[in-house]
Order: C-alpha cells, then sequence, then structure tokens
C-alpha cells in the first residue's frame, strides 16, 4: 500500500499534473493513487521527487 494519495491531497496537488510529470498515463498515475497497481521501485523514486518528499514518506503511514 502507498501514501501517493494522502501527499497529493496535502500538496494540493491533481492527479493529471502527476501524470503529466511522469510522463504516464491519467489511468495509470490514477492505479497507483487508488492502491490497484503498485509504481516500481524506480518510479516511486521519481514520484518522490517530483512531489518533493522521501520516498519513505509514500509508502508508510503516518502513526
Amino acid at each position: 500500500m502507498n501514501r501517493i494519495k494522502e501527499v497529493l491531497t496535502e500538496k494540493g496537488i491533481k492527479q493529471t499534473w502527476l501524470a503529466e510529470k511522469l510522463g504516464k498515463s491519467f489511468s495509470v498515475v490514477n492505479s497507483y493513487v487508488c492502491n490497484r497497481r503498485q509504481p516500481s521501485l524506480e518510479v516511486l523514486f521519481e514520484i518522490a521527487k517530483i512531489l518533493q518528499v522521501s520516498p519513505k514518506d509514500l509508502i508508510e503511514s503516518k502513526e
């Protein structure tokens, strides 16, 4: 499970913007956000870089 959706919401960023920055389709990014599909480590690190967060922030809950 990932926290991409929570981070996008916290930062006020739309999935379409992230898809454009990643060079991936909206449906692929939406699959990541809805946890239907998990990004590869390479893609996860790229998402973290784009969102300016630690990759760790995308994969663990804030408990």
